[in-house]
């Protein structure tokens, strides 16, 4: 059957899925913790604990921190489970986006429920469910984020397509992001009608809507089988895992991706907690900063494809990883340089962080793509779903890594006892979180340097002469 190219218009159309999916994403990496860890100020306005938050299990480690592990855990499973699926389907409408389609409702109700914890104080009930809700949400966001990333092979069919599509995922990637701050903003008009959670979850309801709408338009708007006619892989999910990760060069990326996401997700968990415990500003400047971050970045966008095409992937990534540091330096020493308080470290760190995003944004992806094209040509098997769910998991890792570490690590230095049940983050604990980003950052730039980049971009070359 012969498959045509995706227009400039259809790769717009397929990368708005990644708006849905990333403000879902967003409102569990942003507000887990911040509802269920509120900080002094935010309980003074009637935030409620429904979990311990102090270092209770091991005396290192919280119960949220302990949920979101476990999560990740049952991901290491899920992940090489539904790419195998994907990779093997024989649906007639396509491989991938019939997934896509049966996810998309779930994952977006599920979203929501996490939040609604049914007893108004600490108790195991609570535990359970968030724990509960918690894995439903990350089964059924690999249910639809592997197939989904394992488009972006399958459509760009160049280079140049490849980076085009890249470029709109990242954009629309950091908007779906900055979209899920918005109750930041608008959370405090209805907190004189609503209690302080509901004023959330009802945000949370909205964005959720919004989300789903933008996952489902990709699966109405595209018939994949106009751009994709693959022959469905043979190998069952631990074979086919065990071949990707056989792949030398792939095995650097990901352990380097896995430093990347560890130290984005301290970043953005910790964000709301830097601006109103370490610069002391009200949490409305949450949005203002990422949005500035966003905004800013997006208008380095366009000159990153040309700068692939001059100096690589590999050299921009790791460059997009010292940049990162740099910006992580500069939240660690908040409240220590005399004059490094209030808006004037926020202003910094959007300028230093923003061409860095613009890279590890974009480029990524495209590696992931490019390894998983040159995988086919030299094994003759096209197992793009595997190479996605790893990349996948890759981040659904790191992320639980981050808020391991966030969780343990925000609370140190503070004056209340560390078992205690409502704990909260205190300065000193978050200068230590921003450090430990920094590490995790020039940790990954050091393992990518083993990446092989030359030979991957050989093998794609030469196997299409």
């Amino acid at each position: 059957m012969k498959t045509r190219r995706l227009t400039k218009k259809e790769m717009w159309i397929f990368a708005i899925g990644q708006l849905g999916w990333s403000i879902l994403g967003g409102i569990i990496n942003t507000w887990l913790v911040t509802f269920y860890l509120p900080t002094q100020s935010s309980v003074e306005k009637g935030a409620k604990f429904y979990v311990p938050t102090g270092l209770i299990i091991f005396g290192a480690l919280t119960v949220l921190g302990l949920i979101t592990f476990i999560c990740r855990i049952f991901d290491a499973v899920t992940d090489p489970w539904i790419a195998s699926l994907s990779d093997r389907s024989k649906n007639p409408k396509g491989r991938r986006i019939p997934f896509m389609q049966k996810a998309a409702v779930p994952f977006a109700v599920i979203t929501v429920l996490v939040f609604f914890a049914p007893v108004e104080e600490i108790c195991t009930i609570n535990i359970i469910w968030v724990l509960v809700f918690l894995i439903l949400f990350y089964l059924f966001m690999t249910m639809y984020c592997t197939p989904y990333n394992a488009l972006i092979s399958e459509f760009g069919k160049t280079q140049e397509d490849r980076m085009y599509i890249s470029t709109a995922i990242s954009l629309t990637f950091f908007f779906g992001t900055l979209i899920a701050y918005l109750p930041f903003v608008f959370a405090s008009f209805l907190q004189s009608v609503v209690s302080y959670a509901w004023s959330y979850r009802i945000l949370f309801i909205v964005l959720a809507a919004i989300a789903l709408v933008c996952m489902l338009v990709p699966c109405m708007k595209l018939k994949e089988k106009e751009f994709v006619d693959a022959r469905p892989s043979e190998s069952n999910a631990m074979k086919s895992l065990t071949k990707t990760f056989k792949n030398r060069n792939f095995r650097r990326f990901a352990a380097s991706d896995i430093a990347y996401w560890i130290g984005l997700t301290l970043f953005q968990t910790g964000l709301p907690f830097f601006v109103k415990v370490s610069m002391q500003l009200d949490e409305f400047y949450t949005t203002v900063f990422l949005g500035g971050m966003t905004v800013l970045s997006a208008c380095f966008y366009p000159f990153v494809s040309k700068l692939v095409t001059k100096h690589g992937k590999k050299k921009l990534v790791i460059i997009g990883f010292l940049g990162l540091a740099l910006a992580y330096v500069i939240t660690a020493l908040i409240g220590i340089i005399p004059g490094l308080t209030g808006i004037i470290p926020g202003a910094l760190i959007v300028v230093v962080a923003a061409f860095p995003m613009a890279l590890l944004g974009i480029i990524p992806q495209a590696i992931v793509a490019d390894v998983a094209e040159q995988d086919s040509i030299v094994t003759g098997e096209k197992r793009e779903g595997m190479f996605f769910a790893a990349r996948t998991f890759a981040m659904k890792f790191g992320q639980s890594i981050a808020m391991l570490v966030f969780t343990s690590l925000a609370v140190l230095g503070t004056t209340q006892d560390l078992s205690s049940n409502d704990l909260t983050a205190s300065p000193v604990g978050l200068r230590i979180v921003a450090i430990v980003a920094v590490l995790f950052c020039v940790l990954g730039a050091i393992i990518l340097i083993s990446y092989d980049e030359k030979k991957v971009m050989s093998d794609i070359t030469g196997g299409k002469k």
